[in-house]
């Protein structure tokens, strides 16, 4: 069984290490402690707490109907509301994914309804019918001496004409 320290499992939930500490006080998270007092939490909790919710622990509003508990689409990443940017008819919500940010544009009624706020846990749910992979650029390659055009000095080029 490996055992991860308290900034190690935070970083692998994509969490801030303080909340972390704040869940552990709490009792959401099980830890053990070492003889020296410091928390440390097992592989098997850390993938509890990254483990999808099932349709029993789904949140259901009766004020609307057809409310959804389960879903097909399998391609979800579970992150925290970094960010919320509502202007008009739409909105922005970054989500903090691990070390990553995902932005979506999504409808402000959407974002009235499911109560976003910034700190919240959230799903993004991704369907696609394409994937693009990129990379980045690497440095451009600076021309060598022997690739550089040559320049002459201006009186060099004055007494050749002479």
């Amino acid at each position: 069984m490996t055992l991860l320290t308290v900034r190690q499992a935070a970083a692998r939930l994509g969490v801030g290490y303080s909340t972390l500490k704040q869940w552990i006080y709490q009792g959401r998270v099980r830890t053990r402690v070492t003889g020296g007092g410091h928390h440390r939490i097992p592989e098997a909790e850390v993938d509890r707490l990254l483990a999808p919710s099932t349709a029993g622990e789904a949140v259901h509003t009766p004020e609307r109907a057809g409310a959804i508990v389960a879903i097909s689409g399998r391609n979800q990443l579970r992150g925290f509301v970094d960010e919320v940017r509502a202007e008009g008819l739409l909105a922005q919500v970054r989500l903090r994914i691990g070390d990553q940010t995902l932005t979506a544009v999504i409808t402000r009624d959407a974002v009235d309804e499911l109560k976003l706020r910034r700190g919240d846990e959230a799903l993004a749910i991704v369907k696609s019918t394409e994937v693009m992979i990129a990379r980045q650029a690497h440095e451009p390659v600076r021309p060598t001496a022997a690739a550089r055009p040559r320049r002459t000095d201006r009186r060099a080029r004055r007494t050749n004409r002479s």
